[in-house]
């Protein structure tokens, strides 16, 4: 005994001196320095206008109406890339036509995981280990009230983790009220399924004490927010028919579908990499996840008769991808694994596809109507 505890200690100042470094080497770090790479060059005036002359290309026809606002591209970021609103003159200047910030939470959380992101090259797939990062509500208030732009905001919602569930609307709340004099829209993020202590609330009952709040205190204010409802990929085909049906029933504006799943098929050819992290909790997000979302969406817009506005997301890394999910039903779709991997010339690339896409589909349609 007396020898086996100098040998824990010798262990963890190891462990103390070689963490730092295996974080270098981690994919948490690679995407830190990417973000702070595009911090700097969005605040230099000559970096962003470097950006917007980039990524300036024709898309006359990927412009929409929808949720009573004006999109200029209906392909967005999703959230998860910009959890504080750090970024959001710079995803303008990349082309998007929406940000989605996020997942926000009252209060600043860390991950309980380092590293929490690992990359899955060959499935071009992420998956996330742990709690959402977030700098708190009222730093991402800070950010994001200097914005003055063209780009779509949207504010992702969620309770901190060390909120009870019984607790959650009131986390919910705390956020809606400061933020609605800065958001367009809001997320509420009830797929919260990343940690080990996932929060992905099913019930009726559960959500409409989330969401009666919001719409309460929505109704007393002289701007109108929609408020949409951001869906699991695991929920069983009945569960999103309730989704479906509460957005129905209520005021609430739309759907996002999906978020990350904590399932692990599609990985064919990720086996070692996920043996290496072992039965680790986390959210999966990228290419696995397509047909699922796929589905998901088709069956809200079958169910809801196409009346309601869907963004859609999940596996979403080219034009014909893109073009799939608006075709399945999504008025919007948003893209953050694509993104990270290939940053803005993927975008550039789907924006054009989609654009060309959409023109040939609208000639076809008059050259139809003509006939």
């Amino acid at each position: 005994m007396c020898d086996y505890v100098p040998t824990l200690n010798r262990m963890s100042a190891i462990d103390s001196i070689l963490n730092p470094i295996r974080y270098i080497f981690s994919d948490d770090f690679t995407l830190r320095v990417a973000q702070w790479r595009l911090a700097l060059l969005s605040r230099i005036p000559m970096g962003l206008a470097l950006m917007r002359k980039r990524n300036t290309i024709p898309t006359s026809h990927l412009s929409l109406e929808a949720f009573g606002m004006k999109f200029p591209s209906r392909i967005g970021l999703g959230a998860g890339y910009d959890r504080n609103g750090e970024f959001v003159k710079a995803m303008e200047a990349t082309g998007f036509g929406f940000i989605e910030i996020g997942t926000i939470t009252p209060k600043p959380q860390k991950s309980d995981t380092a590293p929490a992101l690992h990359r899955l090259e060959n499935d071009r797939a992420l998956l996330y280990c742990g709690q959402t990062q977030c700098d708190g509500v009222e730093r991402v208030i800070e950010n994001i009230k200097q914005y003055r732009g063209n780009i779509i905001v949207g504010c992702n919602i969620a309770k901190n983790d060390s909120t009870a569930d019984d607790d959650a609307p009131q986390d919910y709340l705390r956020l809606f009220r400061p933020l609605y004099q800065y958001a367009d829209y809001f997320t509420v993020n009830i797929a919260r399924n990343s940690s080990a202590k996932p929060y992905v609330p099913t019930n009726r009952d559960e959500i409409m004490a989330i969401l009666t709040p919001l719409f309460e205190f929505r109704r007393g204010q002289n701007q109108y927010r929609p408020i949409l409802l951001k869906i699991s990929p695991d929920l069983s085909d009945e569960q999103v028919d309730l989704m479906t049906d509460i957005m129905i029933d209520t005021p609430l504006d739309g759907i996002v579908a999906c978020a990350g799943t904590v399932g692990r098929h599609g990985l064919e050819n990720s086996t070692s990499t996920v043996h290496a992290l072992g039965r680790k909790a986390g959210a999966l997000s990228g290419a696995p996840l397509r047909e699922r979302a796929l589905e998901v969406v088709r069956r809200i817009h079958d169910r809801a008769q196409g009346t309601y506005p869907i963004i859609g997301c999940g596996g979403i890394s080219t034009a014909d991808d893109a073009l799939a999910m608006l075709e399945a039903g999504a008025s919007l779709v948003q893209v953050t694994t694509e993104y990270i991997y290939n940053g803005e010339r993927s975008i550039r690339d789907m924006r054009a596809g989609l654009n060309e896409r959409l023109r040939k589909a609208q000639q076809r349609q008059k050259s139809d109507a003509t006939e």
